[in-house]
């Protein structure tokens, strides 16, 4: 059986994605899926993420990726921080329906790490991708 990790919001935390003791945050929870090396995150986002048109708002859809690329640091311990960030958006995100949201790490130089990740609806469509590069601001100890 593959290992997961649940990755709650910590009361701690105020980031808006991820953090539980911001008010206005997401507070998004997501799966460490240690074998397959990445994140993955159910969401359903309700109108008060909402943009033109009735969709997502690009910003949102921003906030996920971004979240879902940053959690891939716990399988190493590391704390990383977004140093670039790029977002397709492939169809527009939908609002009161299922998204997928995975991230993973493509590559790493140095501190820095190259991240990917999408969001598809629950048919499997792709609607939005994102790299980036993040930037480790803190190294554990060797072992």
């Amino acid at each position: 059986m593959s290992e997961v990790i649940r990755l709650e919001p910590k009361v701690e935390n105020n980031c808006f994605g991820c953090g539980g003791g911001n008010d206005s945050g997401m507070k998004l929870a997501f799966d460490l899926l240690v074998d397959e090396r990445k994140t993955r995150g159910r969401f359903v986002l309700g109108p008060r993420y909402g943009g033109g048109a009735g969709f997502g708002h690009g910003g949102i859809i921003a906030v996920l990726l971004d979240e879902a690329m940053g959690k891939i640091s716990k399988l190493t311990e590391e704390r990383a921080v977004t140093a670039e960030l790029s977002v397709e958006y492939r169809k527009p995100v939908p609002l009161n329906e299922e998204i997928i949201v995975e991230g993973w790490q493509e590559s790493e130089m140095g501190r820095n790490r190259f991240r990917a990740g999408e969001i598809r609806d629950a048919k499997g469509n792709l609607l939005a991708r994102g790299t980036a590069r993040f930037v480790v601001i803190n190294v554990p100890p060797a072992a």
